[in-house]
């Protein structure tokens, strides 16, 4: 009950319509920070090092895919695709985009 009384004492001192209104953009501005810091910084973190990992493929490392698949790079084309080695006799070619992570030398021959 004194919630409503405190609202009808501050509507005749007439602060509580810009009051609420800074408050309101108050939240709203912590709200996007919050969200930025929580959602998009990580994303963009992410994304940045996966284009260094993209960018440092040589032939001949060893890298596991999206898809599982554990290869050796054999070529690396201009136009965005790498030719992957399973074995001896098996090769693929991906779009470099589906690299997760380079693997540690001599990884396949442990296999």
């Amino acid at each position: 009950m004194s919630f409503f009384i405190q609202n009808a004492n501050a509507v005749v001192n007439g602060t509580s319509e810009s009051s609420n209104s800074y408050s309101l953009i108050f939240m709203a501005v912590i709200f996007l920070l919050i969200f930025y810091f929580m959602l998009f910084r990580p994303q963009q973190k992410k994304d940045k090092e996966h284009k260094n990992l993209i960018n440092s493929l040589v032939q001949g490392d060893e890298v596991i895919t999206t898809s599982g698949l554990l290869g050796r790079i054999k070529k690396i084309t201009k136009n965005g695709y790498i030719l992957l080695e399973l074995n001896e006799t098996t090769e693929v070619f991906i779009k470099q985009d589906f690299i997760v992570s380079l693997l540690p030398k001599g990884t396949l021959k442990s296999l």
